[in-house]
């Protein structure tokens, strides 16, 4: 009890069940809710004022999503990501990603590209107003909405598999340094680059944009561990530690 915020969750065009993992995913990100921790879904509801039904719903889409663990008779541990585990995930998304782009520059249409330039916009407009739940979105909607350009549907589902286990690493903290911004501005590069035909160049720039990405994750870990001495800090401390990406 008491791991949340108020919330004001009821709207009339989504289900309960969709506006508790939304405010849980905004939890995991503002580090309400910490790494390595187990939360039970009446503690949550009770945050929340509600049935611990919907908490519970919207616990399992997330453990689907890979972002909690179920644990028997207690409720959910948030899962913990380490740094092997991003190296692996970086690495198949730039096997997946990069000569994908490369495809897709020579097979989309112009049409099909600047559709994708209101949400490279988004991003960057969400980083500049520190809106992570927007960025988030915005930057998932954007890279599978171009993955889809490729016409593989379980291509798509498998990068969008790998964003969900790793997204939510580092990201609070990387937002206070401002860090994120840069980040976002190379959808707009990339966009650029593919509008104008340049395979390689469009090739290169994904393939700096996930190394970008990878290299803000290891900074923040580094600077998370130098800031608690390299030792794992209490579950007290963890709770307000703000990870995420």
């Amino acid at each position: 009890m008491g791991h949340l915020k108020q919330r004001n969750l009821v709207t009339a065009s989504e289900r309960l069940r969709d506006q508790v993992a939304h405010a849980l995913r905004a939890a995991l990100i503002s580090g309400e809710l910490s790494p390595g921790e187990v939360y039970s879904a009446p503690g949550l509801a009770e945050d929340f004022g509600i049935s611990a039904t919907p908490v519970r719903e919207a616990m399992l889409d997330l453990a689907r999503e890979g972002l909690v663990e179920p644990v028997r008779n207690k409720g959910f541990r948030v899962t913990e990501v380490n740094e092997r585990d991003l190296d692996q995930y970086t690495e198949i998304r730039t096997l997946i990603e990069v000569p994908m782009t490369g495809r897709i520059t020579r097979t989309a249409t112009r049409e099909e590209l600047e559709a994708l330039r209101p949400v490279a916009e988004e991003i960057v407009r969400a980083a500049r107003d520190h809106d992570l739940i927007g960025y988030l979105e915005a930057d998932r909607q954007f890279h599978l909405t171009l993955l889809a350009l490729s016409g593989n549907e379980r291509l798509v589902e498998t990068v969008s598999d790998l964003r969900k286990r790793s997204r939510l690493y580092g990201l609070t903290t990387l937002d206070e340094r401002g860090e994120l911004i840069h980040s976002a501005e190379e959808h707009l590069e990339l966009l650029d680059l593919m509008l104008a035909g340049d395979v390689k160049g469009a090739e290169k720039c994904m393939t700096r944009h996930l190394g970008h990405v990878r290299s803000l994750w290891a900074k923040n870990e580094q600077a998370e561990k130098a800031g608690r001495g390299g030792r794992r800090p209490a579950a007290g401390a963890r709770a307000g530690a703000g990870r995420g990406a």
